[in-house]
C-alpha cells in the first residue's frame, strides 16, 4: 500500500502446520497438499531455520459432539504419538482429552522451539487443573524452566464470571519459558483473573502492565496439581479400587477394597434406547434397526467418503459404523428391553444391546451376569474429574453413565461380580476383609469377638455409609473431584455399618417405602381435567409442588429439599425427568414423541411421596453421622 505496487512475501508457506514437523520432531512425506515446488522449497527453508517464538490462538475441541456431523478431528500421527511418548506417558486419568487441538499445537510449538524460546497461547484452560492433564503438567514443568499462567476464567458448568470469547469452556493465557541453559524443573506462576463480566476482563488486559500482574509462585504436589492444593489425611486412606487390579494375582494382592469397578452405561443414543413405555422402546428401536440394517446394502463402501451417504434420519456412532462397514446385521430382540435407572430416582426402560449401547462392555456383564438378569447391588458416585457436586446413590439395576449428573460420568462399585458361567463372587477384596480386620483388631476399639463378625457385605455398607457422611464430603472435597474415593477407619465400625445398610435399603428400594404422611394433594374441582397443563414446579418457599393445572402437593417437610445429589434435590430430578420436552432428535421428535405426562401423573405423585420418605430419612441420618466425626 505504501510502495503502490505488490510484493510477494517469501516466507509464506501453504502447509498443515501439525503435520510439519521435518525440524526434528518427527517425519512426514509433502504430497497432496505441496502444490508447487516453490512452496515445497519455503516450507523447507522455513524449518532449516530457528524460531524461538510462537504465538497463537489454536482451536480448542477434543471431540465432535454428534457423530452425525461427520467433523471429527483428524488424526496426526506424528505429533499423536509425541503426545502418547510424553503428555500420557504418567498420566492416572481413565478418560483424557489430550489429543484435544489445542494441547497438539502447544505439543508442537515445544518441539519447534527446540533449546530455547517461547510458547504464547490463548487456549482452553482446562489443562490447568482438569485430572485428565496431570501428566502433561508433569511433562511441561520437566520441559520448560518458566511457566506462566493468566487464567480468565469463563467456564458456564462453573458458574464463573463472564467468558471473553463468549463460548462455553473457561479461557487462558500462557507463557511456556525455555532457556538455552535449563533450571531442571520448571517454575509455575499462577494468577485468576476473577472479575465478573468480560468486559472488565478485557479490560484489564487492555490496562495491565505484564510486571503488574499478581502471579503466584506454586508449587504442585505430587499429583501434579497446581491449584486448589490440599494438605489431609488422604494419602493415608484405603482405596476402594486401583487400575492395577488386572495385574494382581489373587484379591489378597489388591490393595483396595473393591477388585472391580465400571462406569455407567453409555449409548449415545439415550433418545432411542431409553424409555418410560417398554412398547414405545420396541418401536423405536426396530425402526433403528430397519434403517441401519437397509444400509448395508445401499452404501459403496469403496468410496473414501462413504459415511457421507449415510441415512442420518436414525443417530450414528464411530462403533455403529464400524459395524456396518462390516456388513454385520442387527436383530430385535424384545428380551433385551430391560429395567434401568436414567437418573436419581427415575427408572426407565433400556434396550440393552452392546452394538448399539455405544459403551455397554464385559464390565457390566461381569456385574449383572452376560443377560443382565443377575442380583446385584451398586454403590454407583460421581466420577473424579468432574465439575458437578460429588454425589452417591445405590442401585440394584444397571445406571446410565450420566446417572450422576448430564455431562457427568458416573462410577459403580459392584457388591458381587459373575464370571463366563454365571458363578457369583464376592467383589469385596480378601486384602480389605483382612486390613479392616487387622485394624479394629490392633486399633482395639472393638472387641476381639465383634471383629471377628466383620464380612464383606459390613463392609459394602460401612463404605456407603462413609461416602454420605458429609464431614467426610467436606474434608476431602477436592480429592473426590480428582480421584476415585478413600475410605478412613472410624471408631464405631458397626454403627457406621448400620447406617450404610438402612441408607442403601431406602435408596434401592425408593419405589417402595411408605408414603410421607405430611403430604396432601388438593384438586381444583372447576377446572379442566381434560387437557390439563403439565408444571412439575417447586416452591421451597412454600414447600409446595405445583403438579398440573388441577393438582398441588403440600406440606413438604423442609428437610426434604436439603437432600441434594449433585445440584439437585432428590425431589427436583423426578419433576425435570418427567417433564414434557421437544426431544433433541428430529426423528423422535417426529415420529415417536408419543410421552405425555398425564399418562404418569398418578405415578408421579405416588414416587415423590416416597421419595420424600426417603429424602427426609436420608437427611435424618447424614445429620447424625456428622455428630460422630
Amino acid at each position: 500500500q505504501k510502495m503502490n505496487e505488490y510484493v510477494p512475501f517469501e516466507n509464506l508457506c501453504f502447509v498443515d502446520t501439525l503435520d510439519n514437523l521435518e525440524f526434528g520432531a518427527g517425519k512426514h512425506q509433502y504430497g497432496l497438499f505441496d502444490l508447487s515446488l516453490v512452496n515445497l522449497a519455503r516450507i523447507q527453508q522455513q524449518n532449516e531455520r530457528k524460531i524461538s517464538v510462537i504465538i497463537g490462538n489454536p482451536p480448542y475441541n477434543a471431540n465432535q459432539q454428534n457423530e452425525n456431523d461427520n467433523n471429527k478431528n483428524r488424526t496426526y500421527r506424528g505429533i499423536d504419538e509425541r503426545i502418547k511418548q510424553t503428555y500420557l506417558k504418567h498420566s492416572t486419568a481413565q478418560k483424557t482429552k489430550l489429543y484435544d487441538m489445542y494441547i497438539r499445537f502447544i505439543r508442537w510449538g515445544m518441539d519447534r522451539i527446540k533449546e530455547a524460546g517461547i510458547v504464547a497461547f490463548v487456549t482452553n484452560n482446562s489443562f490447568i487443573e482438569a485430572l485428565g492433564f496431570d501428566s502433561f503438567r508433569r511433562a511441561v514443568a520437566e520441559e520448560f524452566d518458566y511457566i506462566y499462567l493468566v487464567d480468565l476464567g469463563g467456564n458456564i458448568r462453573k458458574k464463573e464470571g463472564g467468558n471473553v470469547f463468549d463460548i462455553k469452556v473457561g479461557v487462558a493465557i500462557s507463557f511456556w519459558v525455555k532457556k538455552s541453559q535449563p533450571l531442571g524443573q520448571g517454575k509455575i506462576f499462577y494468577a485468576k483473573i476473577d472479575l465478573p463480566t468480560a468486559s472488565e476482563k478485557l479490560q484489564y488486559l487492555a490496562t495491565t502492565q505484564f510486571e503488574t500482574i499478581p502471579f503466584n509462585h506454586i508449587q504442585p504436589d505430587k499429583n501434579y496439581n497446581w491449584v486448589n492444593l490440599v494438605e489431609n489425611s488422604w494419602a493415608d486412606l484405603l482405596p476402594v479400587a486401583t487400575k492395577q487390579t488386572k495385574f494382581a494375582k489373587s484379591s489378597l494382592e489388591i490393595n483396595a477394597i473393591f477388585e472391580l469397578f465400571s462406569m455407567g452405561v453409555s449409548t449415545n443414543r439415550d433418545e432411542w434406547l431409553y424409555d418410560y413405555d417398554p412398547t414405545v422402546l420396541a418401536q423405536k428401536v426396530s425402526y433403528f434397526i430397519n434403517k441401519f440394517n437397509v444400509q448395508i446394502d445401499q452404501i459403496d463402501f469403496r468410496i473414501p467418503n462413504w459415511a457421507e451417504n449415510l441415512d442420518y434420519t436414525i443417530k450414528w456412532s464411530a462403533t455403529l459404523k464400524e459395524l456396518l462397514h462390516r456388513k454385520q446385521t442387527l436383530t430385535f430382540n424384545s428380551s433385551l428391553i430391560i429395567p434401568a435407572v436414567y437418573r436419581p430416582f427415575v427408572k426407565m426402560f433400556f434396550y440393552a444391546d452392546p452394538n448399539l449401547a455405544d459403551r455397554l462392555t464385559a464390565n457390566h456383564l461381569d456385574i449383572f451376569g452376560s443377560n443382565l438378569d443377575k442380583d446385584n447391588v451398586l454403590i454407583c458416585f460421581t466420577d473424579p474429574g468432574s465439575e458437578k457436586p460429588f454425589m452417591c446413590l445405590a442401585s440394584h439395576i444397571i445406571v446410565d453413565l450420566h446417572f450422576s449428573s448430564p455431562g457427568c460420568g458416573t462410577q459403580c462399585l459392584p457388591l458381587y461380580r459373575y464370571d463366563n458361567e454365571g458363578q457369583r463372587h464376592d467383589n469385596i477384596t480378601d486384602f480389605a476383609l483382612a486390613r479392616f480386620r487387622e485394624y479394629y483388631q490392633t486399633s482395639e476399639v472393638l472387641k476381639t469377638s465383634e471383629v471377628s463378625k466383620i464380612e464383606k457385605r459390613d463392609i459394602f455398607h460401612y463404605v456407603y455409609a462413609v461416602l454420605h457422611n458429609p464431614v467426610y464430603r467436606a474434608k476431602y472435597e477436592l480429592n473426590l473431584k480428582r480421584e476415585l474415593p478413600r475410605i478412613p477407619f472410624y471408631d464405631d465400625f458397626w454403627q457406621w455399618a448400620a447406617w450404610g445398610a438402612r441408607l442403601m435399603e431406602l435408596h434401592v428400594n425408593f419405589e417402595t417405602v411408605g408414603q410421607a404422611s405430611c403430604l396432601s394433594r388438593h384438586d381444583r374441582q372447576d377446572a379442566c381435567s381434560t387437557n390439563m397443563k403439565p408444571k412439575l414446579r417447586a416452591d421451597k418457599i412454600a414447600n409446595t409442588i405445583e403438579i398440573d393445572e388441577v393438582t398441588t402437593l403440600t406440606g413438604i417437610p423442609p428437610l426434604a429439599w436439603a437432600y441434594k445429589l449433585g445440584n439437585r434435590a432428590a425431589l427436583e430430578w423426578i419433576l425435570d425427568r418427567y417433564k414434557e420436552k421437544t426431544p433433541s432428535d428430529s426423528t423422535i421428535a417426529t415420529q415417536f414423541n408419543n410421552y405425555r405426562f398425564a399418562d404418569y401423573k398418578v405415578q408421579v405423585i405416588d414416587l415423590l411421596a416416597r421419595v420424600c420418605t426417603v429424602s427426609v430419612e436420608t437427611m435424618r441420618i447424614t445429620e447424625e453421622m456428622g455428630t460422630m466425626t
